[in-house]
């Protein structure tokens, strides 16, 4: 079938994970410098101090880019470089660079796409309680009025938050990432103050952004799949999508946060009175997209030893990424279509799709990743499945142009369609990047599945 003339094709990446230059320009430290220097967290001791040199090395990307042929090219702005003190004194500096990237990607044709908030809030505000703190609402709201004054002019499509499930949950219930807090009555009111401050950002896009920029948020979703087709693990699936999904999209897209969830929580915690009056409806801003990341699927059932809500999650039978996810493509399909039939015909994009693997350099130089390849080729089929069953589906992003700091992992693992040689900084496009290139040139897929 093909996909829609104008449909975006892209990748992207995250400021942290590809920078490096920590300590140049007026950049503060956030809190994945202290996470990553607080022992155990991070494996191997690795850092982002240096990551993949993009600081030094943007033009150079940005010419990876032009080659692959990219239509839109999606990339965060560190909190850090612009506000180092969280608010107040701006940094020029840091505003600059952020201007010379998305200069550079119009420059060769690219629509630049900017992430607000992909998880480096500066270290300063997380010693004031970083999202914890209801203050963190007008901080963000800051940062985003000083971003967008700068670049709303040069940038069309801006997300608020990336993932507030990653940096709700694991950063302050789990603790395994930045900042590493293990309390989930804190991690229900940094959630909280994370959907608000998305609101607030969108109220102060719109008074200062061109009319046909446009502005949405990047959920992780997978799809969550019943164990079997009995009603109780039906019902076991659907109060795990509360917990992992709804709790985060209700509120944004629909004006409330889901009542089974929250009474789950209640119940725990007693009352959440740091939900007050009036924050669900700034919550529910009119959005221009949603995105969605997605990298595997769940599958769940109803256990009655499962702790209060009685789940029980399976591994899945799929063949698995370095990651140990399960490669289950036809879950971006189901999962597209879900969002669809929950929260209406919005427009989506899929903002993240993509695969570790153990990627080697052949003697040639050449990097085969033909795993990698298989998954993309199979995951963009389900993209066309879900079209054409009615999905409004704009645009497609490879997770990640490079090999780069992936978190809690360091840079053991590789997610990259360029291979980083972190050592050299030498970058080598690898056999995905060629498939992904031929892609984006026919806008659809080769007749048959090329490995």
């Amino acid at each position: 079938m093909g996909f829609p003339k104008g449909f975006l094709w892209g990748t992207g990446t995250s400021s942290y994970q590809i920078e490096g230059a920590v300590h140049e320009d007026g950049r503060s430290p956030s809190i994945w410098d202290t996470f990553c220097r607080t022992e155990g967290k991070v494996k191997n001791g690795d850092t982002g101090d240096v990551a993949c040199d993009h600081y030094h090395r943007y033009e150079e990307d940005l010419d990876l880019m032009a080659r692959l042929g990219l239509k839109t090219y999606r990339f965060s702005v560190a909190w850090p470089r612009v506000l180092p003190d969280g608010y107040g004194r701006v940094n020029p500096k840091g505003l600059d660079f952020y201007k010379r990237v998305a200069e550079g990607c119009l420059k060769r044709g690219i629509r630049p796409m900017i992430t607000l908030y992909h998880w480096d809030l500066p270290q300063v505000l997380q010693e004031k309680g970083g999202w914890a703190n209801r203050d963190v609402v007008e901080w963000f709201t800051e940062f985003t009025d000083v971003t967008v004054r700068a670049l709303a002019d040069l940038v069309p499509d801006w997300i608020t938050h990336n993932e507030p499930w990653v940096a709700g949950v694991l950063g302050y219930s789990w603790g395994v990432h930045a900042p590493g807090v293990k309390d989930e009555l804190t991690s229900l009111r940094a959630i909280h103050h994370i959907l608000l401050s998305h609101g607030r950002a969108v109220q102060a896009f719109r008074a200062l952004a061109p009319k046909d920029s446009r502005i949405g948020i990047v959920y992780n979703m997978g799809h969550i799949y019943p164990a079997s087709a009995s009603e109780a693990d039906r019902a076991a699936a659907w109060r795990a999508d509360g917990l992992n999904h709804r709790w985060f999209a209700d509120p944004v897209l629909k004006g409330a946060y889901p009542t089974d969830i929250l009474a789950y929580y209640e119940q725990k915690h007693g009352p959440l009175t740091f939900i007050q009056p009036g924050d669900t409806t700034v919550m529910a801003q009119p959005i221009d997209f949603v995105g969605l990341n997605m990298y595997s699927c769940s599958h769940v059932g109803h256990d009655p030893e499962g702790g209060d809500l009685q789940l029980k999650w399976y591994p899945g039978t799929g063949p698995r990424t370095a990651m140990d996810w399960e490669i289950a493509p036809q879950s971006l399909a189901d999962l597209l279509i879900h969002v669809k039939e929950q929260y209406g015909d919005l427009p989506l994009i899929v903002t993240e799709n993509g695969a570790a693997f153990d990627d080697q350099g052949g003697p040639e130089g050449e990097v085969a990743d033909p795993d990698r390849v298989g998954y993309l080729y199979d995951h963009i089929a389900a993209c066309e499945r879900a079209i054409e069953a009615g999905v409004n589906l704009q645009g497609y992003f490879v997770w990640s142009l490079l090999d780069n700091f992936e978190w809690a992992e360091g840079y053991a693992k590789r997610f990259g369609i360029v291979y980083v040689d972190y050592e050299s900084q030498k970058r080598i496009p690898k056999q995905s990047f060629h498939f992904y290139r031929n892609v984006i040139a026919q806008n659809g897929l080769p007749a048959e599945r090329p490995v």
